[in-house]
């Protein structure tokens, strides 16, 4: 290949390039990004960034004296793929036009927002650096937080204003927080850190809107009570930003549709990160992956099925895995909890939020979690690796 473009420039993109070079390829390489900043890591946003404890600089994925030999397209935002004589044309919203016999989908996903409040102050969402950085602004000035959505982002965002010394309320529409992720027994577990902490924790009940003309003030709930906020983070998922592709070939379902190896429908096109939807073949379906090491560590085995037209051998992806940190206490996980037919605690206590819980499905170990044990954690999940491969 004379040319490679990578479309998207966060870690799934950075990843990608690395692997690129990595793997031998010498071409043009073109990344490109819809954000002005380099790559930067977002799993700090709603943590230590957010509180203050590590500034922009502390962000960087790329280390100051890496070279990528590649052209960097910053604050470009794709707005389709095409084909010509000599392969793959991505245009951009600027008028430009980027032509590769390669391409690197990883355009990542966007932070769904609620219907009627686009404009009006206080409201946030939490997924760019731009994003924290007003939150951040707001946080500091203290008050009233309501974030709607119980999921991770919502569970760190709680954690970290209640450590600023905000008055924090949650709202989780669905009985149990945390049930998709890790079932009900363990969502309901992890989210009583909320409540360990004197975080209002409202389940059950969904948002009907919000009050306050130019200015949020109070959050509605379809049961009729009204909770007073100074500031609302939602917090209710993402969704993959492939609306460009429509019309390219490319096949869209949840996201790209891919092979185990992030190949999509078109030669020469993969996808990696928040937006591909790769095949899993223990499961025998689709998934999003929308976690630090999938962006991390997938892009290898892409690239490499780029590289080689597809003529690689595709390898079997590792669980998926990730982290949380709430109210001082670290949360992880690997594996699909989907599925398993009973769950049971092998180590620690659930009392104590210091345990380890392994997932099992006909008797065989599927997924695992724990709180606050990193080390006997990393061991079972090697062993989930070791299955899986």
């Amino acid at each position: 290949m004379r040319a490679v473009a990578v479309v998207g420039a966060s870690l799934a993109g950075l990843s990608a390039a690395r692997s690129l070079r990595k793997q031998g390829y010498g071409g043009r390489l073109v990344v490109i990004g819809d954000e002005p900043h380099r790559p930067y890591d977002r799993p700090p946003l709603s943590k230590e960034f957010l509180v203050g404890g590590i500034g922009e600089a502390d962000l960087a994925l790329e280390s100051d004296d890496e070279d990528l030999q590649a052209e960097w397209l910053l604050g470009a935002r794709a707005t389709a793929l095409g084909t010509d004589a000599t392969g793959r044309v991505v245009r951009l919203a600027d008028g430009r036009e980027v032509r590769a016999e390669g391409v690197v989908i990883a355009t990542g996903a966007v932070a769904r927002s609620l219907p009627g409040t686009a404009g009006r102050a206080g409201v946030h969402t939490l997924r760019t650096l731009d994003d924290a950085r007003a939150l951040r602004d707001e946080l500091a000035l203290g008050g009233r937080l309501v974030v709607i959505g119980g999921g991770f982002i919502g569970a760190e965002v709680a954690s970290t204003a209640y450590a600023l010394g905000l008055d924090v309320t949650v709202v989780e529409a669905a009985s149990t927080p945390l049930a998709g992720p890790l079932g009900e027994i363990m969502g309901g577990i992890v989210s009583a850190l909320h409540a360990d902490h004197g975080v209002r924790l409202l389940c059950g009940v969904g948002v009907k809107g919000l009050s306050g003309e130019t200015r949020v003030d109070a959050v509605l709930l379809e049961d009729g009570r009204s909770i007073p906020a100074d500031i609302v983070v939602v917090g209710v998922g993402a969704s993959p930003c492939v609306e460009w592709l429509e019309g390219s070939g490319v096949v869209l379902d949840n996201g790209v549709k891919c092979g185990a190896d992030g190949r999509t429908s078109l030669a020469g096109v993969v996808a990696v990160g928040d937006c591909a939807s790769w095949y899993d073949p223990h499961a025998g379906v689709h998934r999003r992956v929308e976690h630090w090491t999938g962006a991390r560590e997938r892009p290898d085995a892409a690239v490499a099925a780029l590289l080689s037209w597809g003529a690689a051998e595709p390898g079997v992806p590792r669980p998926p895995y990730f982290w949380s940190d709430q109210y001082g206490v670290k949360i992880q996980f690997a594996g699909h909890a989907a599925g398993a037919d009973g769950v049971t605690v092998e180590e620690g206590a659930l009392g104590d939020r210091s345990f380890l819980a392994v997932y099992r499905r006909a008797g065989q170990p599927v997924a695992v979690l724990a709180m606050n044990q990193p080390r006997l954690f990393m061991r079972w999940r090697k062993q989930l690796a070791s299955a899986a491969s």
